[in-house]
């Protein structure tokens, strides 16, 4: 379970990475643009969902 809790912070950085790959390379265009966004909310959700304590 402890391996878990990173898996939306593992999302984020594989969105980043989307949007920043075709940045450096020049092939930026409205799907990366549009797949790195998605990936990001994503993580983030996934980051908030699988860290909430229940009290």
């Amino acid at each position: 379970m402890s391996a878990l809790k990173y898996l939306g912070v593992l999302v984020l950085l594989v969105g980043v990475a989307i949007l920043t790959i075709p940045t450096i390379i020049g092939a930026a265009s409205n799907t990366f643009l549009m797949v790195g966004l998605l990936t990001i909310i994503a993580g983030f959700f996934c980051h908030i969902l699988l860290n909430k304590k229940i009290q």
